[in-house]
């Protein structure tokens, strides 16, 4: 075996599985294993990385090579590569099940249902299945992976550090200066997030504890029915000047996000893993998040798990943590330690094992 080949809906270098993908070329690379990246669509930035999906169309079939799916939604490469003979891996970051979009998105529902029945068809052809994750994996063994394990995402976590922007700081900053906590959820505006929990969890907070806290919500939006919504919700309960909506950010804005952060809080209903997680612990905000998914798995003990997102409960559990300084530091501690078991070294350890099993390498 001299060659695997990554296979991506989307790439992008900045999203969590462009990263992985990119990291996971490295490691092969680093091997003396060759592998190229084809995309469906890509972003500029990544343009000299990746190729056209229709560059390998025509390429004749090679017995010594295996070709690795990136599964994370719906897409027609996965026709293309149904017709190829080389053995195949898909590497599963989830699919976020269509009834959450089905009321806001029909046809992003659509595509997320066919996403998951491509990837029940590559059960047939696949030699593995690796998930991100043991909630990922089950999903795989649930969907006829005869053979699977965890691979977990392959990132550098320099990448968390990066120049603040001075001026999104600044103003940040300014904001707490009139007092107030601040909470911080990263993650694209989307049904399965359920940020408009985390809405109803700061007006109970600003009921009952602090009434200047903030929440801001960083990321895109995945709905643009959904978003439209919950600016509507804000508006009626009178918080448009407590919750910021931000869109997309830069890098430098991100960090500055994380640098004011008090608290990081999540309430999705559905994460197959869950980065911002991650980044938060490198940041060392204390984290209170709902026990939905992937989300314990990911935390381990890193960070304030609920099993009910009730408002006042939620709320009551932020204020514990904001309110106990010896629970906060134990938390911080805590995602420090946890953020070792994702260490790059790691990680690729447990992607070259799974690369030996799934090839009959005797490395």
């Amino acid at each position: 075996m001299t060659a695997i080949h990554q296979f991506v809906p989307t790439f992008a270098s900045r999203d969590a599985v462009g990263g992985h993908t990119l990291e996971v070329q490295r490691t092969l690379h680093s091997l003396g294993i060759a592998s190229e990246i084809f995309a469906a669509d890509m972003t500029p930035e990544v343009r000299d990385i990746a190729q056209p999906i229709w560059t390998f169309v025509d390429r004749p079939a090679a017995d010594d090579t295996h070709l690795l799916y990136q599964a994370s939604t719906g897409s027609w490469i996965v026709q293309l590569l149904l017709k190829r003979r080389e053995p195949m891996i898909v590497d599963y970051h989830n699919i976020t099940p269509p009834r959450f979009f089905a009321p806001w998105e029909p046809r992003v529902a659509a595509e997320l249902a066919a996403g998951l029945r491509q990837v029940k068809r590559l059960s047939r052809r696949a030699v593995s299945g690796w998930g991100d994750s043991a909630f990922n994996e089950s999903d795989l063994v649930r969907l006829g992976y005869r053979r699977t394990r965890v691979v977990p995402i392959l990132f550098d976590p320099s990448t968390f550090e990066r120049e603040v922007d001075a001026s999104a700081l600044a103003r940040l900053e300014a904001a707490r200066a009139g007092g107030g906590s601040d909470w911080l959820f990263v993650g694209r505006v989307a049904p399965n997030k359920a940020q408009q929990d985390l809405v109803k969890a700061l007006a109970a907070y600003r009921q009952a504890f602090d009434p200047k806290a903030r929440l801001h919500l960083v990321g895109g939006a995945s709905s643009h029915a959904y978003l439209t919504a919950l600016e509507k919700f804000v508006a009626e309960l009178g918080l448009s000047d407590a919750v910021e909506i931000t869109g997309s950010v830069s890098a430098g804005e991100l960090s500055a996000y994380y640098q004011s952060a008090d608290v990081f809080v999540c309430a999705s209903e559905h994460e197959g893993f869950c980065v911002p997680l991650l980044e938060a612990m490198h940041h060392r905000v204390p984290i209170v998040a709902f026990g939905a998914a992937a989300v314990p798995e990911t935390l381990d003990g890193a960070g304030l798990v609920l099993f009910s997102k009730a408002p006042q409960v939620f709320a009551s559990a932020v204020a514990r943590v904001l309110g106990d300084g010896g629970l906060r530091d134990r938390l911080m501690d805590a995602g420090t330690a946890r953020l070792e078991d994702f260490s790059l070294e790691r990680s690729r350890a447990s992607l070259v094992a799974a690369i030996d099993e799934a090839t009959g390498s005797t490395r």
